[in-house]
């Protein structure tokens, strides 16, 4: 994972990429129009959904995204649940760390893992106690999202080549329970850095532990291998700083109703595009979607601020992340 150069490819990514960006744009564009953007905002947040499984035949995505949707749900429904709580809040964001990471390399959920639970946790606690939203209503919007990132990723069964794939057997898209010696190490950096990122966010600012731990699992990853989490660490630092910098220059635009929408949609599509071939050009593009979108439900667009303690969080949570790849053995050298 070179800071110098592109992965190989793996495959058309534009479908997927089509497809979380219009999981993230419409519902702010509909809900704009109608004079309710707040629940837009929170409704794109389902756009996680397609996120997952992106190379699996369609057919068998329509079988295995509505667990990965529940998960979201679930996340959110402990986060408002406790909003307002800074000590339920991080021992939530440790729980959900935990647990969402032992599910996902238990039944090989694949990339990205643990950390969209770990984030939609922490940024539905975040906005609950931020605004006057209700706590129902913040669910039933994110939900709505995630059903209609849902029809979008089942959208191509339209087509009947679509449809003519035999389908696989659910225990055969998500195989499990079981962890494999390097799945179990994921499990304990994960538990380990989520602790460790919530004790300094408790002394850095409780309310925003949630990005210290989603940060440093991100870095974590879904690979078992020491190189693997020191590069990632690096790509996520450099590419969360270079990002506040291009949110600096996009909120010069004052971006806002369906300016916003289109804006989110464009960085989305290009975070798929680029995210499988180089992790920090796509955190550059990361970082400006998540501070508008957070700022868009909080009402803190164009906070810079925000962008500084998001560089600060992500560097500590980035360092912890990177730290924890000393768990994994050192790869055996290779022989001639």
């Amino acid at each position: 994972m070179s800071l110098f150069a592109f992965a190989p490819s793996r495959g058309r990514r534009w479908p997927l990429a089509t497809q979380a960006a219009l999981g993230i744009s419409v519902p702010i564009a509909v809900m704009t129009l109608a004079g309710q953007p707040a629940l837009g905002y929170i409704a794109a947040s389902g756009a996680f959904t397609v996120l997952f499984l992106g190379s699996a035949a369609v057919i068998d995505r329509a079988r295995a995204l509505p667990v990965v949707a529940a998960g979201l749900v679930l996340s959110a429904t402990a986060g408002v649940l406790v909003a307002g709580n800074a000590l339920l809040v991080s021992i939530g964001v440790v729980i959900v760390a935990v647990a969402s990471a032992a599910l996902a390399f238990g039944f090989r959920l694949g990339p990205p893992g643990p950390l969209f639970f770990v984030l939609v946790f922490g940024l539905s606690a975040h906005v609950v106690a931020s605004s006057a939203i209700a706590r129902l209503t913040y669910i039933t919007a994110l939900a709505a999202g995630c059903v209609f990132s849902y029809l979008l990723a089942v959208a191509p069964l339209v087509l009947p080549r679509s449809r003519a794939a035999a389908p696989r057997p659910l225990r055969e898209l998500l195989p499990g329970p079981a962890l494999s010696p390097g799945s179990r190490v994921l499990v304990m950096r994960v538990a380990i850095v989520a602790v460790l990122g919530v004790l300094l966010g408790l002394v850095i600012d409780p309310a925003r532990t949630y990005w210290i731990v989603g940060s440093a699992v991100a870095v974590v990853g879904v690979a078992a291998a020491r190189r693997a989490a020191f590069e990632r660490g690096l790509h996520r630092m450099l590419g969360t700083i270079v990002g506040a910098g291009l949110y600096a220059l996009l909120v010069l635009s004052h971006p806002s109703g369906l300016w916003l929408a289109l804006l989110l949609g464009a960085l989305q599509f290009t975070i798929e595009l680029v995210v499988v071939r180089h992790y920090a050009l796509a955190l550059v593009f990361i970082t400006p979607l998540v501070l508008l979108l957070t700022g868009a439900a909080t009402g803190d667009v164009g906070s810079m601020d925000v962008a500084w303690e998001r560089i600060v969080d992500t560097v500590v949570g980035a360092a912890l992340g990177a730290a924890s790849g000393l768990l994994h053995p050192r790869a055996a050298p290779k022989t001639t």
